[in-house]
Order: C-alpha cells, then structure tokens, then sequence
C-alpha cells in the first residue's frame, strides 16, 4: 500500500442518527463509521438497512435527528457546498440529467468546484478530465451524449466525473449497478487503486463477495444499525449474515484469494447441507 497522503483526511459518521417524516422506526439509529484514508471501506447490508440514507445524510438531503459527520477535523455541517465538493466527491445512487451533454462536457463539471463560474478551463483541467475519462473506461465515448448511453455507460461516466473532481474522498452508492463482470471488476480495481494512492473511499454495495476481496474494513448494516463491522473474515460469518439477510448460505473462501464468499442456498436447503 502506498504512503499516505497527509492532507487526506478520513470520513467519519459518529453515532449518526436519521428518522423520516411520519416513519414509526429510525433509519438510521446510532451508527459509527469511519472511513480511513488509504483503504476501501465499505458498507453492505440488505434493503432497508439504511446504506443509501448514509450517503443523503452525507449530502444533507436528511437531516440528522443526533450525531454528526465529519470530514477530517471539520463537520460537514460547517462546509459550503462548494467546500465540500471541493474534498468529497459523491456518486449517488440515482441521478437525472436535467439536460443531456456530450460525455466529455459531462465530465468536465467536476472541474468547475475548483474553478470560478465563467474561468475557462485550463490544460491542467483538460488533461484531468481526459484521464479521468480513461480510467472509467469512458474514453471512447467522449463525444457520446449523455441520453443515448446505456445504464452501465452512464454508471462509468457518473465516475469519472467524480473522479474529475480531484477530491481527496470518493464516495460510491452502488457504483457497479449495471455493470457486467468485467466492468465490475475494472471499478472495483480502481478503487484499490485510489486507495493505495492514499485517498478515503467509502462504498456502498450489494456485491459482498466482491467486497471481501477489496475492503479493508466492511460494515454490515441491519434495521439502521451497525451488526458487525471490521475485516472480511470478522464480518462474513455464516451465522450473521443468515440472521442480517434471513436467507439460508453458506460462507466458502474465494478460490483466487481466499477470501471468505458467501453462497446462498435455495430456499429449502436449510438443515440438508454440510
């Protein structure tokens, strides 16, 4: 792992709690997180379990009912909107384009939190954007708009804009929606990579197996609260994730890498497998 950057900071949710209008049980109910720098961490748990409310309460589209959120020593509280896009980028799990751009316009956005509203881009920014094009994948499509991709092109393209972004931590909310196999896996592997250039990456994700093999430290989320956190092994136990995904599995190891992979049973295999 590469030296850490010292002006990265970590994210921090400490002891956050969200409850919505009208709903009779909090979303969140006390949950501690913290994304360090220099590693993936990441963020899994069945639907319903308050994954996706993190990342809006992270971009204030809730509020929080206790607790707070910090971005190294600072509260996100005390951010602007362009201080924080400026250290945090966000991939949200759903978004719309108002209006559709060509890919590489598209992109170019995530120059604009560090550049006044009518500052030309420079060739500095201009060579961000063409790598981050590259790294997403997206290159070749750069003169594509924005409305004729299709899901996965446009998941690639909403990360390379954050990439775009130059911040120092990378948010992701189910980041490989819609992908296929090997464009999983190509995301997956350049968050290592960002990671071990030192920078924060908190994910969010339905893909345990895949994160086994590239988290650092998982959460595991169940009912708005944390149910187990810490390595693949410590988190990927059979016995806890029966009772968080109330589904029969095993719990095998990744013949590649050994790390712990779950594998689901069919629904009437309780009790008649080894």
């Amino acid at each position: 792992m590469s030296e850490v950057m010292p002006s990265v900071p970590g994210l921090l949710f400490d002891q956050v709690a969200v409850t919505y209008p009208r709903a009779e049980v909090p979303a969140l109910a006390g949950v501690t997180i913290h994304a360090q720098p220099a590693r993936v961490t990441a963020v899994v748990g069945p639907n319903g379990s308050g994954k996706s409310t993190l990342v809006r309460a992270l971009l204030q589209r809730v509020s929080l009912s206790a607790g707070a959120i910090r971005i190294g020593d600072t509260p996100r509280a005390a951010l602007s909107a362009r201080e924080f896009a400026q250290r945090v980028a966000v991939v949200p799990q759903r978004e719309e384009v108002q209006m559709p751009l060509p890919v590489r316009e598209f992109v170019a956005l995530g120059r604009h939190v560090h550049l006044g509203a009518f500052t030309p881009l420079r060739a500095h920014d201009l060579a961000i954007i063409e790598s981050s094009l590259d790294k997403a994948g997206m290159a070749h499509l750069a003169t594509r708009r924005t409305d004729t991709l299709s899901g996965g092109e446009w998941q690639r393209v909403r990360i390379a804009r954050a990439l775009a972004q130059e911040a120092s931590v990378l948010v992701l909310d189910e980041p490989t929606t819609f992908l296929d196999i090997a464009h999983e896996m190509a995301v997956f592997e350049l968050l290592d990579e960002l990671a071990a250039e030192g920078r924060t990456i908190l994910l969010v994700s339905h893909q345990l197996n895949l994160v086994a093999r590239f988290a650092a430290h998982i959460v595991l989320l169940h009912a708005g609260q944390v149910a187990a956190s810490g390595s693949a092994t410590d988190v990927m136990r059979g016995d806890v994730l029966e009772r968080v995904y109330e589904w029969p599995l095993v719990v095998t190891r990744d013949p590649a890498v050994g790390a712990p992979a779950l594998l689901p049973l069919r629904g009437g295999s309780r009790g008649r497998r080894a």
